[in-house]
C-alpha cells in the first residue's frame, strides 16, 4: 500500500506542473502559499520534478517556469476557442453556486496549463478586461464579440460603423479596445476613439459593420478598475 503522503506529495507534484503550464512564471512563495507547505518543501519539489524529467527553469531572484512547448495533454486550442473559455469563466465565477465555481475553476486551470506561452499571456489579459454587469435591458445582439477580443489581446485598431443610439446617427470611427463588458446579454465595448482622443463606449448590437485594420496601437497604460474610478469620479 502507498504511504498516504506519498500520494499526497505526488498529487502536489502533479498540481505544481499544471501551475506552471497555466503561468509563465511562479515563484517558490506562491507555490507555498498555494498548497500550505514550506518553501523548503517546494525546493524539494522542483528538484523531484527536474529529476523525473519535467524541464522546469529556474530564473534567479524570479521564480519557475517550463520549457516551452513542453506538454502534459495532448491538446491545443486556438486563440479563439481560448478566449471563449476565458469569457465563459468570468460568467461561471459570478454564479451563486459555490460548488459549480470551484469544480469549473479546477477545469480551466487545467484547459490553460495546455496553452502555449503566447496565448496564455493573451488569455490572462483579456480575463483581466471582462466584467459582468447588471442591466435590464437584455433583448439585444450582436456578432462581433470574439472579433473585438482578439483586436483587443493583439493591441489592432478597429474601424466601425456605429449607430448612435442617444445621438441617433451613424458615424465611422476608429478604435483601440481596451475591455469589454457585459450588462446580462448586452454587450459594451470600452475604446479609445481615435476622433475624440478619449475613451467611449460602444454597445455590440448598434455596431452595423466593423473591419480589421491593420495598423496596431500601444498598450494603454490603465487598468480597468482605475478605468472605472475615473467614470464613478465623474459622474460625481
Amino acid at each position: 500500500m502507498v504511504p498516504k503522503n506519498d500520494i499526497k506529495r505526488l498529487s502536489r507534484l502533479t498540481a505544481i506542473t499544471t501551475l506552471l503550464q497555466t503561468k509563465r512564471i511562479v515563484t517558490a512563495t506562491e507555490l507555498a502559499n498555494k498548497f500550505t507547505v514550506s518553501t523548503r518543501t517546494i525546493y524539494r519539489d522542483i528538484k523531484a520534478l527536474e529529476q523525473a524529467g519535467v524541464p522546469v527553469l529556474t530564473e534567479e531572484g524570479i521564480g519557475y517556469s517550463l520549457m516551452e512547448g513542453y506538454r502534459l495533454p495532448p491538446i491545443m486550442f486556438t486563440e479563439s476557442e481560448a478566449n471563449a473559455l476565458i469569457t465563459a469563466e468570468q460568467l461561471i465565477l459570478k454564479n451563486k453556486d459555490l460548488s459549480l465555481v470551484n469544480e469549473y475553476t479546477n477545469a480551466i486551470q487545467k484547459i490553460k496549463s495546455v496553452l502555449r506561452n503566447q496565448t496564455k499571456e493573451k488569455t490572462n489579459l483579456l480575463a483581466d478586461r471582462i466584467v459582468f454587469r447588471q442591466n435590464s435591458d437584455n433583448e439585444k445582439k450582436s456578432n462581433y464579440l470574439t472579433t473585438l477580443q482578439l483586436a483587443l489581446t493583439n493591441f489592432q485598431v478597429v474601424e466601425i460603423s456605429y449607430s448612435s443610439l442617444e445621438a441617433n446617427e451613424k458615424t465611422s470611427r476608429k478604435i483601440e479596445p481596451f475591455a469589454i463588458y457585459s450588462t446580462q446579454e448586452n454587450w459594451i465595448l470600452i475604446a479609445l476613439c481615435q476622433l475624440r482622443k478619449d475613451f467611449r463606449s460602444f454597445r455590440l448590437d448598434r455596431i452595423e459593420k466593423l473591419f480589421l485594420t491593420n495598423k496596431s496601437f500601444e498598450p494603454h497604460n490603465l487598468t480597468l478598475k482605475e478605468y472605472f474610478e475615473i467614470c464613478r469620479q465623474k459622474s460625481l
